[in-house]
């Protein structure tokens, strides 16, 4: 008997990106632009030391263009000698007016109401919840062009999280129900996909092992 040919896949990993000043000074980002802080720079340095040592490669890295997802991207691109795309459709949710604002202060000017429904844009101009489910599903749609291989996504928790539920077949729902999937900064995902099969496999989610405890 011959050994059966294996099967075309590929590997994404989802990473988000490391500590942000937003992040630090409590602020709601959305697609406010705030660079990494000397320890988000620190988690990424750690995360590419722990790929160097493990042979970790990527046939290609795509970005989010904003600066906290950039900068992580670039500094794992020069560590792992690849390329890096940036492209837009990963940016991180549109949190209209409570972009930059911080948790404290958007409390008192933007309180959350009692319900969202689904299709209501978020804080008066952001993304409803199914626009931002319709932009995921067209970022799973841009990466099925690249031929089988093993890719980087960098990008943000907020879009991540509805990535993920795209992948996995879960609609979202009115009033933010339904499952989340946390991620931490540097906090990365792992999935296959079988172009034979048209199939996604979850191997593991928001692995930090990388940091320091």
């Amino acid at each position: 008997m011959t050994e059966e040919k294996k099967k075309p896949s590929s590997l994404f990993i989802f990473l988000r990106h490391g500590e942000s000043t937003g992040n630090a000074e409590k602020r709601h980002q959305g697609q406010a632009d705030f660079p990494l802080t000397d320890l988000g720079v620190k988690q990424v340095e750690q995360l590419t030391s722990f790929w160097t040592k493990s042979s970790v490669t990527f046939d290609h890295i795509i970005s989010s263009p904003l600066t906290r997802a950039k900068q992580s991207a670039e500094i794992i691109a020069k560590a792992l000698s690849s390329d890096v795309e940036f492209d837009p459709i990963w940016m991180e949710r549109d949190n209209g007016e409570l972009a930059g604002l911080r948790h404290e202060k958007a409390l008192k000017i933007l309180p959350p109401p009692d319900f969202i429904p689904l299709y209501q844009p978020i804080a008066g101009t952001g993304e409803s919840q199914w626009d931002l489910f319709l932009r995921a599903g067209n970022a799973i749609k841009k990466m099925m062009i690249y031929p089988p291989g093993d890719y980087l996504i960098v990008s943000h928790g907020g879009l991540l999280n509805m990535v993920l539920r795209a992948i996995l077949g879960i609609t979202p729902q009115a009033n933010f129900q339904g499952p989340g999937f946390h991620f931490s900064n540097t906090g990365y995902t792992k999935l296959e996909y079988s172009q034979n099969k048209n199939n996604w496999t979850l191997l593991v989610h928001n692995i930090t092992s990388h940091l320091d405890n």
